[in-house]
Parts: structure tokens; sequence; C-alpha cells
């Protein structure tokens, strides 16, 4: 499947020759003389987030807006506030505060009043959006300006019956339908039949600067091992992300269990991650921890600011994700920080984890266990820890060199904004400079 297909675009119409660099030409007494246009003015896209907390799609708001800004484009984010707006602001975009993550089918109407009226003030040439209840509002303004509507695919939604399909169905309504990895796009495709020319995929990016081993000092890792009150020689088990079902939590702490039953000493397992208000399932797990008697070798600690500290200080970082996730930036951080990685195969498509057998050992970037079986987690942790120091670390530096390759900055800034160009009638936008890998 082609990332980038180039269907012609209904909304070609829009945009006149002189905005793709047509040639005019001007009659004087000297003669016909052949004119190029200006540049492509600037794209303008409205985009929609539920919130800007610090969730995968928040990130991608900030993403896609620096993206924008930095090719001389405009971002306009339309979000309920949260802890982010001010990086939306250092990143150059415009932020407007709607509660855009209301279901209410009357929020949502008026919604989508206001941001047609937004997109016709700002002359927006698209709106994207981000997430389910903002999608519908955004669909209908987009409609009713006549520009072109993109959604992000950054998860796979639960679909538990027949509202639930339809409810998240507007996410594959977009003109074009962007998914993050090949697995959720495959799962679009799969569930409404979204014809693959309206398909790209195109990953998130990571921060190869600051998620770089070698720039992060013992002290910083000393520190956040303190933090947690890990000895030196304890073996570390990360789960990063916020503290949900979905993310399978629940069945870390039964596999820890049974590594207790195995006999594994010197190991903690520690979750980084807020629950947002969600109480009921961190509950559980509370719970869960005191029937299981784990409560010595689980630490349910306080977000990190210093992340690429605390990937350094993990033996290992986990994700047991139960339904897809497309693509996790934590999983991807962790590989950036050469830190081995354990995955279900839910949490993580093969496109950014490398396991064993869809590549030979000597390729794998990770580990990979079946979902929600947390007996198969415990022996492929178990597995980890048996393996030489060597070994382990081969696991990290190949992890590394997969992101540096697929992932970086330069390379999803251009398809980004390759894509925008079609959609808006462009052509080739302008893309930023290439940039070279970092080590």
């Amino acid at each position: 499947m082609s990332s980038f297909p180039a269907p012609e675009s209904p909304f070609e119409d829009r945009n006149s020759a002189a905005m793709r660099g047509a040639s005019l030409k001007v009659v004087s007494d000297r003669g016909v003389t052949p004119v190029t246009s200006a540049a492509p003015a600037p794209i303008t896209v409205l985009i929609v987030v539920p919130a800007l907390d610090g969730g995968a799609a928040d990130a991608g708001a900030i993403e896609l807006t620096r993206i924008l800004r930095q090719a001389g484009h405009r971002a306009i984010v339309v979000s309920r506030a949260g802890r982010l707006v001010a990086d939306i602001a250092a990143a150059g975009g415009e932020f407007v505060a709607l509660d855009v993550a209301s279901n209410n089918p009357l929020r949502m109407l008026r919604n989508a009043t206001v941001l047609m009226r937004l997109a016709r003030e700002r002359q927006c040439d698209i709106i994207h959006a981000l997430g389910r209840a903002g999608a519908w509002s955004a669909f209908f303004a987009a409609r009713m300006r006549g520009i072109p509507f993109v959604t992000s695919w950054y998860k796979g939604f639960r679909e538990q019956n027949i509202f639930k399909h339809l409810y998240n169905g507007i996410m594959a309504r977009g003109d074009r339908v962007i998914a993050v990895c090949e697995q959720l796009a495959q799962l679009i495709n799969d569930r409404y039949g979204t014809p693959w020319q309206r398909i790209a995929v195109v990953p998130c990016s990571i921060d190869f600067e600051r998620f770089n081993p070698a720039t992060v000092a013992p002290e910083r890792v000393e520190a956040v091992r303190r933090a947690w009150g890990v000895k030196r020689d304890t073996k570390v088990i990360l789960i990063s992300g916020r503290i949900l079902r979905r993310k399978g939590h629940h069945v870390a702490v039964k596999a820890v269990r049974r590594l207790k039953d195995m006999g594994l000493k010197d190991f903690l397992c520690v979750f980084i991650g807020e629950d947002r208000g969600r109480t009921h399932y961190t509950g559980e797990l509370w719970d869960l921890v005191l029937t299981t008697g784990t409560m010595d070798v689980i630490r349910m600690a306080a977000p990190v600011s210093d992340m690429p500290a605390a990937y350094a200080a993990a033996s290992v970082v986990v994700s047991g994700a139960i339904q897809p996730e497309g693509v996790q930036r934590a999983i991807l951080e962790a590989q950036a920080m050469a830190r081995p990685v354990i995955v279900s195969e839910l949490a993580a498509g093969p496109d950014v984890v490398l396991t064993a057998p869809a590549v030979p050992e000597s390729r794998a970037t990770g580990l990979r266990f079946h979902a929600g079986d947390d007996a198969a987690l415990a022996a492929t942790l178990l597995r980890l820890f048996s393996l030489s120091a060597p070994v382990c670390s081969g696991f990290g530096q190949r992890g590394r060199d997969w992101v540096l390759d697929h992932f970086n900055a330069a390379s999803v800034a251009e398809q980004t904004l390759r894509l925008y160009g079609e959609v808006a009638g462009r052509g080739q936008s302008p893309a930023l400079a290439p940039q070279g890998k970092q080590n």
C-alpha cells in the first residue's frame, strides 16, 4: 500500500492556477514575457482535538502545529484548554478554547456552527480532526464550508455494539484518513471498507536530541531510581502511559505475581501515568495489587518530568495493551533511549517494534506476547532477564537505529506537508529542509 496516493481532489477547483505556480504571460511593447507566479499561498489548517493534556492526539496536535508553522503555514488549534496550551503557542499556533470533547448531540451541533464560522473567518483550507466527538462537528463544518475534512487515528477504538461502530465511523469518513501505523490502517480498511487510496500512513516523530542515551548524565538516572526507591542492582520493569483499562496495567500486575511465584528476586514494576479522573480503574488496580500480594514489587509513581532518565533507569519498557494502540510514543521513546521493549500484539505493530518470527532474532528490537495473557507476559519477562547483557543491549541499539530511520521529524514533516498539499489541491506543499541522522 502506498502511504500517499494522489487521487484527484474533489476540492481542486477551489484553487486558482496562481496558487499552483502556473506561468502567466504579460504582453508589452517589448513583446510577450513569461511571468512565473508567486509561491503557493500558505495553507491554513483548523486542527480539532478533544483536549490538550498529554495524550497521543494532544501531542499530535502540537506536532502538526510545529510542522505547519516551520514550513510557513498556519495552524489554528481548537480544543478544551489543558496543560499543553502553552506548547501550542510555543510552536507558533493559535489556540481557540471550545469543548469539542463533549459527545452531547446539542453541544456537537453548536460546535459545528462555531467551527464553520471560525473556518470562514480564518479562511481555513482544511479541517483536521483528531478525536471522535470533535470529528462529528468538524465534518459538518467542513461540508458547510466546502473544504476538505481530514482525520487522524492514534489508536483503535473499542466497538462494543452497533452504536459505537456508527459513532466511531466518523473517523473513517475523512477525505483523507491518516493512520499512525500500518496496523491501524488495516483496521480502518477492515472495519469500514475505507478505500486504500483515502488512507495515508504517517507516523509520529520523536525528539532524538532529548531522547538520546548519550546525553543523559548518570546523576539524572540515579535521581530517578532514588525517587522510586530502587537499589542499584534492581531490575526495573517500566510501564508508561495513562492509567486506562485498554493499556493493560492489570495484565502486568498478574504477570508480576507470577514472577514472584517463579522465585524472581530484585525486580520492581513501576507505573508512570495519570488516571485523568478515571479513578474506578485505578481503584481496581490497587485492589488487585493488594489481593495478589505484589505491593512490595509495584510502584505507582507520580508523573516524571525527566522521562529520558526514567527510560535509562529501566531494564525493560513494557506495554500490555489489550486493544489496538497504534503507535505509543512511550514505546518509540524507549527504543530511542536504546531500551529493550516487550509489547503485546495489540500494543505495537510490526512497523513499530521488530520481533521474531516476523524478522530474524538478529534484527529484533524487542519481544512480543499475546494480549491479555499474563502468563505469556511473565514468561517473556523471565526470558529477557535470562539473556546476557550484550544480547539485551543489542535489542536496545537496534531499536534506536530503527526509530532513527523511520520516525525522524524531517521525514514525518515532509510526508505531512505533502499530504496537506494534495488535500488542499496545492500539489507539493513546501517541506522542511532534510535533517541529517542524529546519533
